[in-house]
Order: structure tokens, then C-alpha cells, then sequence
């Protein structure tokens, strides 16, 4: 995962150009002003599922780190107790995943899960047609978003069988951080998670979203509010401010994703070592169902 700050956040401003004709303006006269389009328009999508019933069992509040490459079982035995994190993010699937997974297998799954451990689970596929990222090329095709979003979910489910993660799990889809000048783009990457949280809640498992909280979670919030669903189980923003907390923040507001639904990924990028195992890892705050 790869959280970019914006070189600059420039409040967007409304211009107002009065074209003075022959007879001119009179005094105290107010031209009309039209109302901006909304950056992202309402999609609703048939869910007649609806997310896997939520478990206690399942809650975790607590420290996580992710991993481009699933540790090494050694490794978290050494920082199982040691270190103060109790759950991991693994990337399970996805055609544009960084790093190869040669050691996630369901028996890597089955060892860790007896040690204690949780799971972020992570599928990383199609991104923002407007991303910069030249090391993932593939892109969401705006005219066929939500068709896209459902195939994606199909293959992380078969990711998450493939490692012995069942019925559900959570799979948190990523979606690195893009430029917010095009609302095309915006919509794409919107009508993209909501197709996969549809794909995913009709077969029984729930949906996850990360991105950055500058861009494709404040794309997500801005389309809770116009009235869009299915939206993402639980929102994983990624904001690097070293607070180990999941609160309100940016375009993440107390009304959206508040019940025990975020992962606040809050530092990038540190090496750790707990019982003599290091690793690079990124820091997380977790407060919502995981896996495992």
C-alpha cells in the first residue's frame, strides 16, 4: 500500500463573471450563479444479501501491521507477545499485487491463526483510471466499473478459499492514492467498490475499502452522502499522521463508518523488531471484524 500526501489541498472556489453589456449592470443587481455539479453522483445497485451478520467474535480493536510479503511463521511467533500488534494485513489476492507470496498458503493461515493471530486480508487488482501508479498499469474502465468491481470480487474470494479464509471474512479491496482533478475518475473508482461490495455480499463475505483518505476514501464519502449503495462494509484510510486512533477525520465524518467499521493506517515504511525478527511494516489502528 502507498499513501501519498498531496503537494497542496486547494479549497475549490466558486468564480463569478458578470458580462457588463450596453446598458450595464444596475446597482445592487445579483447575477444568477448555477450550482456545481456534485463531484460524485448517486449509484444504487440491487444487494438483496447484505453483509454477512456481524459476530463478536469477530470485533478486533488493536494495533495491526501489514507487510508487502507475508512474515515468515518465525517471525510472528517472535513478535506474538512481544510486539503490540495482534493482527496482519496479507495480500491474498490480485493481479497487481506488489510482492509474491510464496510462504500464504492455508497452512501458513492455519498456523498463524492458531498463534492468535487476525487477518487484514487484501486483494489488489484494477486501479483509479486516472492513477499515476506506472507499476500498476491496469485500469478500471469507467463504462464498466461495476462489472469490474463484481470480477474482482470473485477472484478474491478465490484467494481467500485458496487460504482457508470461508464465509464472512472480510477482503478489503485497494485502491492507491490518484489525482482528485477528474470527477470522471472519482465515479469510476466509486461505481467500482460498489460492484465489488455486491459481488462480495451475494456470495457471503464482507467488503473492505483502503485508500487514502485525500482521495478514494473521501471519493466513498462523498458518495454515502449522495445516497449511493452498497457501500463498503468497513473503510481502511490510509492518513500518516502518527495518531494510533481511528476518529473522525478529513472527509471521514461521525456519520459515516462510525460503528465499529475503520482502520486508520496511521505511519508508513518503519522497520520494527520484537524477539530478535524484523520487519518493514506499515502501522494500523484497527477497530472493526476481522478475519481469522
Amino acid at each position: 500500500m502507498r499513501y501519498l500526501r498531496p503537494a497542496a489541498l486547494a479549497a475549490a472556489s466558486l468564480v463569478l463573471l458578470l458580462a457588463i453589456d450596453g446598458a450595464g449592470v444596475s446597482a445592487g443587481a445579483t447575477a444568477p450563479v448555477a450550482a456545481a455539479a456534485p463531484r460524485i453522483r448517486a449509484t444504487v445497485l440491487p444487494d438483496r444479501s447484505g453483509p454477512p451478520a456481524q459476530r463478536v467474535r469477530d470485533l478486533y480493536s488493536g494495533a495491526a501491521f501489514d507487510a508487502c510479503t507475508a512474515p515468515p511463521l518465525d517471525t510472528l511467533r517472535a513478535w506474538r507477545g512481544t510486539s503490540p500488534y495482534g493482527a496482519v494485513g496479507i495480500y491474498t489476492s490480485g493481479s497487481q499485487r506488489g510482492c509474491a507470496q510464496p510462504g500464504l498458503t492455508a497452512d501458513w493461515v492455519r498456523q498463524a491463526r492458531a498463534m492468535g493471530w487476525r487477518f487484514l486480508p487484501v486483494h489488489v487488482g484494477l486501479q483509479a483510471p486516472c492513477s499515476e501508479l506506472k507499476g500498476k498499469p491496469q485500469r478500471i474502465d469507467p463504462a464498466r466499473a461495476a462489472q469490474q468491481g463484481r470480477a474482482e470480487a470473485a477472484e478474491a474470494v478465490r484467494g481467500l478459499t485458496a487460504v482457508g479464509l470461508g464465509n464472512g471474512s472480510p477482503v478489503f479491496l485497494d485502491i492507491e492514492s490518484y489525482p482528485m482533478q477528474d470527477p470522471a475518475c472519482g465515479q469510476a473508482v466509486v461505481d467500482f467498490a460498489l460492484g465489488w461490495t455486491q459481488g462480495l455480499h451475494a456470495v457471503g463475505y464482507r467488503s473492505g475499502f483502503y485508500s487514502s483518505l485525500d482521495s478514494g476514501v473521501a471519493d466513498l464519502a462523498a458518495a454515502a452522502r449522495a445516497g449511493s449503495s452498497p457501500l463498503p462494509d468497513t473503510l481502511w484510510y490510509a492518513r500518516w499522521d502518527d495518531h494510533a486512533d481511528t476518529a473522525d477525520s478529513g472527509a471521514l465524518t461521525s456519520d459515516l463508518w462510525a460503528d465499529r467499521q475503520r482502520v486508520h493506517q496511521y505511519r508508513g515504511n518503519v522497520t520494527e523488531t520484537y524477539g530478535g525478527a524484523t520487519l518493514t511494516v506499515d502501522r494500523n489502528q484497527v477497530d472493526a471484524p476481522l478475519a481469522g
